[in-house]
């Protein structure tokens, strides 16, 4: 079964080689019980790690049931571990805060069987803890937690079983509890080898091996070493493991990562504060983002879309502008021929503005007043909520129409329906026909405190004005900006004979490209915020790695101990990398719910439009995810390329 030829293991301790192993050679038959004596530093617990597959030698050849050792990967040697020795230590190395049932349970995390989902049950029956399955290594004595030790190394029907000092830590009556087990297990098959200082324990085995030195000094056999009838399998003839389901595995490490974390439950709370405030500053940023869009979006909608705007320039007297219009004058005419002349127009509207008084009843209010074509209303989204917009017939007859806007409603007419009312705008009476759309107010104007009335009717009959103010002008397509703004500019030359040196006689503004500016800068203001966000998620995938980082150390013995008991290098990747996702992810989600809770706060408290998206609440969380997933892969890198032997010795 074991076979050791010319074994070698030598250990660098500064600038000295320490020979723990120098040439040994041994042979063990299935069955047989095997008690390795030695002092201090003689070698034996070396041995039995190299038996056990935790420590490889330097020099010489392992044969385990006719395969080469030195010949087979690491996670090969994991799963030969897994299947065919269990192992008893000294120190127990039961995982704290897990019961008893988890712990015997353990390595078929790693490689399930196809035993009963009670078997870890079953086997605390056999060494008499079915009353203590549920108990935490805390709640048990030495004595009964080398018991669970023992269980936890049958679990997989191991062919060897390996004890390291296992009645170091014990009084003498769970010495003769322990060594009965291990006479049991012999009894029926298994072969048992165990590291002893005490010769009395050493006893219970029949063959004796004396080191010193890293050298077998002596190998006496108290009796005959006949195989009982119920030898083990050789692994040939034992049943194969189960396959691992990767779902199954996936829940399996995550209720690992879950223990754990639950076990450093303050360690944890402030690895996922870190994410929490990133993820909730995110999605309070992006929703402050989005709202001052949506803001945007809304008053670039009431302006109307594609549009042009042709203004009156002004004189200028020794660098001193003078009022608009004082060098070119547009007439409604004017903007009749941008209608029909220019290619590519849709509609063109002229207007006039002033400012009026208007009274109802006891009420008063000054405001805007507007007079504009029928044209308007679909130009600039003012199509009334309620009643109707003026048509051509009122504008030709100069009619003493208007429609409202919301803010001149609330001031006149508090909850009062103004439908069919008269008002009187600088003392000339005007019946109310509409209610426009409420648009908002901006920082520089309440766009709601309006009152539109025929342009024919501002002109002649309310302002005294004999030429517009503006054209507003519709281009059909927005690819045409340029070339109707082009045309439109070589018509007011050509109707008002103006030279084209002449830049100062009128102006266009073309809304789109202010629109798109401001979109632009939302954009920008959006992405800048966003960033900042991100720069405090990145502190928090920090602050996962930090703690990590300390958990790997901390858990150094754990890790040993796991890789022991057959896990392969990607099992504790994975656990690690499960547990940095489960840190972000659970920060990420708790984040959401307070970056929504401070947006609504704000939106509360200071009247800003906000807007959570579900965009920025998936970009958040997969954000925090990914976060977690790439600061995770470091401390879990490390804590996979640990050794066996290396960790399990760590202090």
């Amino acid at each position: 079964m074991i076979e050791l030829k010319d074994i070698r293991k030598t250990y660098r301790m500064g600038d000295v080689d320490v020979h723990a192993l120098n040439g040994v050679s041994l042979h063990i038959a299935a069955g047989e019980f095997v008690a390795i004596m030695g002092p201090s530093g003689s070698g034996k617990s070396t041995l039995m790690h190299v038996i056990g597959l935790l420590d490889t030698p330097n020099r010489g050849q392992y044969n385990l049931h006719g395969q080469h050792i030195d010949r087979l990967s690491e996670e090969a040697l994991a799963l030969l571990r897994s299947r065919s020795i269990g192992f008893v230590f000294q120190q127990f190395n039961l995982l704290p805060r897990t019961s008893a049932r988890a712990n015997v349970g353990l390595p078929l995390l790693y490689h399930p069987s196809h035993e009963a989902a009670d078997w870890p049950e079953q086997l605390l029956a056999q060494v008499g803890l079915t009353n203590r399955a549920g108990h935490k290594p805390n709640q048990l004595s030495g004595g009964q937690q080398q018991r669970v030790a023992i269980a936890r190394a049958l679990v997989n029907h191991p062919l060897l079983i390996l004890a390291d000092e296992p009645t170091g830590n014990l009084d003498s009556a769970s010495e003769k509890e322990i060594m009965g087990l291990f006479s049991a297990l012999n009894a029926e098959g298994m072969t048992v080898v165990l590291v002893t200082h005490e010769s009395e324990i050493a006893h219970y085995a029949r063959r004796i091996i004396h080191m010193r030195d890293g050298k077998i000094e002596r190998d006496e056999t108290r009796a005959s070493s006949v195989l009982p009838r119920s030898a083990a399998k050789a692994p040939s003839q034992r049943q194969t493991p189960q396959a691992r389901s990767a779902f199954k595995m996936a829940l399996a490490y995550t209720a690992q990562a879950a223990k754990a974390l639950l076990a450093n439950k303050v360690r944890s709370g402030l690895s996922m504060l870190g994410v929490l405030i990133g993820v909730a500053a995110v999605i309070a940023m992006l929703a402050l983002g989005s709202g001052a869009k949506k803001s945007i979006e809304q008053q670039l909608a009431s302006m109307g879309s594609n549009l042009l705007v042709l203004r009156p320039g002004s004189q200028r007297t020794m660098g001193v502008a003078l009022e608009a219009g004082s060098v070119t004058r547009f007439t409604i005419d004017d903007a009749q021929a941008i209608a029909t002349q220019v290619p590519g127009v849709r509609r063109a509207a002229p207007s006039v503005s002033g400012r009026g008084q208007a009274i109802y009843g006891n009420k008063n209010w000054n405001t805007s007043v507007q007079g504009v074509g029928t044209a308007f209303a679909p130009m600039r989204a003012s199509v009334p909520r309620f009643g109707r917009f003026f048509t051509e017939a009122e504008v030709q007859s100069r009619a003493r129409v208007a429609v409202l806007g919301v803010s001149v409603v609330r001031e006149l007419f508090n909850d009062h329906n103004p439908m069919g009312e008269l008002i009187k705008i600088n003392k000339v009476s005007f019946q109310v026909i509409g209610v426009l759309p409420e648009k908002g107010a901006s920082t520089w104007r309440d766009q709601d405190d309006v009152i539109l009335i025929p342009i024919s009717t501002a002109m002649y009959r309310l302002l005294g004005k004999t030429y517009v103010d503006s054209i507003d002008v519709e281009v059909a397509d927005a690819t045409l900006m340029a070339q109707v703004q082009a045309e439109l500019e070589n018509l007011v030359r050509r109707r008002h004979r103006l030279p084209s040196s002449d830049e100062d006689s009128f102006q266009i503004r073309n809304m789109a490209e202010i629109q798109s500016a401001l979109n632009q800068t939302s954009r920008t203001m959006s992405l800048l915020l966003s960033g900042i966000s991100a720069i405090s998620l990145l502190i928090g995938g920090i602050g996962i790695m930090n703690i990590l980082l300390v958990s790997v150390t901390e858990r150094t013995r754990e890790i040993g101990l796991r890789k022991a008991l057959g896990a392969q290098r990607v099992d504790i990747l994975f656990q690690f990398l499960v547990e940095s996702l489960v840190i972000s992810i659970c920060g990420g989600t708790c984040g959401i719910l307070l970056g929504w809770g401070a947006s609504s706060t704000m939106a509360a408290m200071s009247g800003w439009t906000v807007l959570v998206s579900v965009s920025s609440v998936l970009l958040a969380f997969g954000f925090s995810a990914t976060v977690g997933l790439v600061f995770g892969l470091w401390p879990a890198l490390k804590a996979s390329r640990l050794k066996p032997i290396e960790a399990l010795r760590y202090e």
